[in-house]
């Protein structure tokens, strides 16, 4: 059977204040040929479909269009819930769609298969759904959940229990930080802090394949274990990663192979560097009119209007950093510049304490505290 993995698709988020609705829907539209071209029969999205657990309503024909041209491609899809979505909403779009398109967003299912028959027999696609700790344990009480490595443990032993009951050849799905990965610093927003969520690879013991969402970069942590990262650019920090999806083979015996595909860039990331004279002057950076910009400007004093210069050269110049050349850093790093990149609750309040508390963090009872007070502020946004 072949498989195509994919993830993160974050329908719906900006890039530095400019929407990338058209520029996914064509990559999106690529995916979808590719599918058709390679004689695919199951598509995975490990979730974070969405970029928001509340999509503006243009995001919704948009993942509309793509599952519905991914169908008509040949394949079926199994698609779960990433930690940025609702399940609720995700879950609520899922009884909507045509056949042969499978949403997993509920707990409570864990460990009941999507089935896919080929002339070797079943494969059993096991969609995990993220699993916040504070939830799951209403799911499954009596259980310690302390953490989310806790409970895609959990998850996975319902799994191999079930397996061994079917039988068969099959595949996980999940939505984790898994040991061994490395994120893209600022970027892929923290579950939890303190490393309480990283899941060990024994966790996905007893499966063929682990097709693993969450991390935005492609990486593969095993030969059977790996992520597809986005099929976007998010952040100028992934500027060199490549974009695609995994295409993977499952034989009669459940060996795995698998070959990267890329997906196009629709605009390329590029960081330049400089003053601001020299950026505007320079013959040599011609190449990068029609690039997405990040600006560092090396000025040891502040330019006038830099923003607006720039981009007369540089139509998408998306944003400006400061690294004056002679300045001293400790004594321009203000709470502005501490918090300006911060991706997640977690790292805002660490970030906070290490400023008015002279360069000393969160301690790691600290982190356990901060991490439960904004695992319990999510469950209540994702269920209001």
């Amino acid at each position: 059977m072949r498989i195509l993995h994919t993830s993160d698709w974050h329908i719906g988020r900006s890039f530095h204040g400019h929407a990338t609705l058209d520029a996914l829907a064509g990559v999106l539209q690529e995916l979808a040929e590719q599918v058709r071209d390679n004689d695919v029969d199951v598509v995975i999205v490990a979730g974070d479909v969405f970029d928001s657990a509340t999509p503006a309503a243009a995001c919704y024909p948009l993942l509309s269009r793509a599952l519905g041209a991914i169908r008509d491609a040949g394949a079926q899809i199994v698609v779960t819930s990433g930690n940025h979505d609702s399940a609720a909403r995700l879950g609520f779009q899922s009884a909507l769609l045509r056949d042969g398109i499978h949403v997993i967003t509920d707990p409570a299912t864990v460990g009941v298969p999507v089935t896919v028959d080929d002339a070797h027999g079943p494969l059993h696609f096991y969609g995990i759904p993220y699993l916040e700790p504070t939830m799951a344990r209403a799911v499954w009480p009596g259980i310690t959940l302390r953490s989310h490595a806790d409970t895609l443990d959990h998850a996975m032993g319902l799994i191999r229990a079930d397996l061994v009951r079917r039988g068969g050849r099959s595949v996980a799905i999940a939505h984790c930080f898994a040991a061994g990965v490395a994120p893209t610093p600022q970027l892929e927003r923290d579950i939890q802090q303190g490393g309480l969520d990283v899941v060990p690879l024994s966790a996905f013991d007893g499966v063929d394949y682990v097709a693993l969402g969450h991390i935005h970069g492609r990486q593969q942590l095993s030969d059977r274990v790996r992520y597809a990262g986005a099929p976007l650019h998010y952040s100028f920090g992934e500027a060199n990663k490549p974009r695609g999806s995994w295409l993977v083979d499952v034989d009669a015996a459940g060996e795995v192979s698998a070959r990267w595909i890329d997906l196009p860039v629709p605009r390329r990331l590029v960081t330049l560097r400089g003053s601001l004279e020299e950026l505007l002057a320079d013959p040599a950076l011609d190449v990068h009119t029609d690039d997405w910009v990040c600006a560092v400007l090396t000025d040891p004093t502040p330019q006038i209007d830099p923003m607006r210069k720039l981009q007369t050269r540089f139509a998408w110049c998306a944003t400006i950093k400061l690294d004056p050349v002679g300045v001293p850093a400790a004594s321009r790093v203000t709470y502005a510049d501490r918090v300006r990149d911060v991706e997640s609750d977690d790292e805002l309040i660490e970030r906070f304490l290490t400023h008015v508390r002279a360069g000393e963090g969160a301690g790691e009872r600290e982190r356990e505290l901060i991490a439960e007070a904004v695992a319990e502020a999510r469950v209540a946004e994702l269920t209001s």
